[in-house]
């Protein structure tokens, strides 16, 4: 996973454990401001390892291309993200993709939202949301 440095465009590698932490840049030392903004993840080994490893709750978005839904929420997911920015991760999985992370999580109809934390599944919740839905569903498994 990499960040881009706003001030001098280096990209920074940032392990997954730090995903939602904020850094310095490599090259000129600029601050790296927590990641705003979903992250697709393309293969379930790179899932498993961010749910694994992360350090707070993940907000999973399965959806897909062709769903009408999916597509009128990604910009409350993607508001989402900029909210939870250094307090969670947000996640979105092409179900067409990746089918097999999506029947591990029983996922049957999309949009569909999972909050894990440490690995562990805190809520799933299928239909669109607003955004601010979708952050009391985060800040609940951060309660919990």
């Amino acid at each position: 996973m990499t960040r881009t440095c706003a001030a001098c465009g280096a990209a920074n590698r940032i392990p997954i454990a730090h995903l939602a932490d904020a850094g310095r840049c490599g090259r000129c030392k600029a601050p790296l401001p927590a990641g705003r903004e979903p992250i697709d993840v393309t293969d379930a080994a790179t899932f498993d390892r961010i749910v694994r490893q992360a350090k707070v709750p993940v907000l999973v978005d399965f959806w897909a291309a062709w769903c009408g839904p999916c597509r009128t929420v990604a910009p409350e997911v993607a508001r989402a993200a900029a909210d939870l920015a250094g307090r969670a991760l947000v996640l979105k999985v092409d179900t067409e993709r990746l089918p097999e992370v999506a029947r591990r999580h029983r996922v049957q109809g999309i949009p569909n939202f999972v909050v894990l934390a440490r690995g562990q599944v805190i809520d799933q919740r299928a239909g669109a949301m607003r955004h601010t839905d979708l952050v009391r569903l985060v800040d609940g498994a951060r309660a919990a």
